[in-house]
């Protein structure tokens, strides 16, 4: 499997925190842990950004992908408002968690709290060409659901 040098500095509240890992083999996506000074706790409904104590610098032509932790929404309802967030090439700034809690119960989340994955991804710049038609497809203008749910 290919393999990217990324630069990882731990800030200030994520001193303590280990870096974010591949917990399984196949696993395409590093968890990242909550790097909070005092216990969050996140009521329903409620929208919060969590600290993860870490910035990274992403090579040219990559950006990484932030995204929610499966378990956390099955099992707490707990995800992320910009999913997936990006995290551009040229960004130098902590990497913040956006989350949001849609279940019905607070839900705490502790320093060391795996709370998001990051994953990493080749960038492709679209190099727009403006023109008076677009080529005719058979979905068309279809869009919103127009082929129904079954």
């Amino acid at each position: 499997m290919e393999t990217i040098p990324v630069k990882v500095r731990r800030l200030e509240d994520g001193n303590n925190m280990p870096l974010p890992v591949y917990e399984s083999q196949g696993s395409s996506g590093m968890d990242i842990r909550a790097a909070v000074k005092e216990r969050v706790l996140l009521k329903p409904g409620e929208i919060k950004l969590i600290s993860t104590g870490l910035a990274v610098s992403v090579p040219p032509g990559y950006e990484a992908q932030i995204r929610p932790r499966s378990g956390l929404a099955l099992h707490y309802g707990i995800g992320m408002v910009n999913s997936p967030g990006t995290i551009d090439s040229d960004y130098r700034g902590e990497i913040g968690i956006i989350m949001i809690n849609w279940g019905t119960e607070p839900f705490e989340i502790k320093s060391g709290d795996r709370i998001a994955q990051m994953v990493f991804s080749r960038v492709y710049r679209a190099d727009l060409v403006e023109v008076n038609d677009l080529d005719a497809t058979s979905r068309g203008h279809g869009g919103f659901g127009h082929t129904g749910v079954k």
